[in-house]
């Protein structure tokens, strides 16, 4: 019979420890979007996580590694493009998702990050990281649509930066909330446009 000690015991996956780091990393998005990267602090993470603040140290010594956990842990949800074959509804759904990223306290955090020059090396790595991410998405799935003749030769920088803009915009003020009828309307002149700039063979 086998006593155990052929092999080490089976961890489980997750388990208490992460859903801590989880609540840790949450917590620390939310409170830099309300107070900015230089302003939150240890045991304000560890109170709105429901953790005590050595739990906090103890996972990130150094706070700035904190920031960029917490800003590389929730961008992923920001950096995908889903590919329908429908290059209009995918920009559409990818500019909603957007949009509501960016109202999240995650978003908010990456907003401040963007546009505060003055932050740590590392976060302004991370941020560039996140960028590149979001690029790199928005690319792959205007070149397929270039491929396939969705759509004329275009530089898929500039079409990402052309949609994305208004988005920016629109949730930054906090006018009025981004819909739908905005995401239909900024892909339709956008892609009307290039369509209509296109050079013709």
């Amino acid at each position: 019979m086998a006593n155990g000690t052929d092999r080490p015991p089976a961890r489980r996956p997750g388990g208490r420890s992460a859903r801590v780091r989880a609540r840790i990393l949450a917590a620390t998005a939310e409170l830099v979007a309300r107070d900015g990267i230089a302003g939150f602090r240890y045991e304000e993470v560890a109170e709105s996580a429901g953790v005590h603040k050595t739990s906090v140290y103890r996972n990130w010594p150094d706070r700035e590694e904190l920031v960029v956990e917490a800003l590389l842990r929730y961008a992923e949800d920001l950096a995908s493009v889903a590919d329908t074959g429908d290059i209009h509804r995918d920009l559409v759904e990818f500019l909603l998702a957007l949009a509501g990223g960016l109202e999240t306290p995650f978003g908010r955090t990456l907003e401040q990050a963007i546009y505060h020059t003055d932050e740590s090396p590392a976060v302004r790595q991370a941020v560039a990281r996140i960028l590149d991410q979001r690029v790199a998405a928005t690319r792959r799935r205007v070149d397929a649509a270039v491929d396939r003749g969705e759509l004329p030769p275009v530089d898929s920088a500039f079409l990402g930066e052309m949609i994305s803009g208004p988005a920016h915009l629109i949730v930054n003020r906090g006018m009025r909330p981004f819909t739908r009828v905005d995401a239909e309307r900024i892909v339709g002149v956008v892609l009307a446009g290039l369509r209509a700039t296109a050079p013709h063979a």
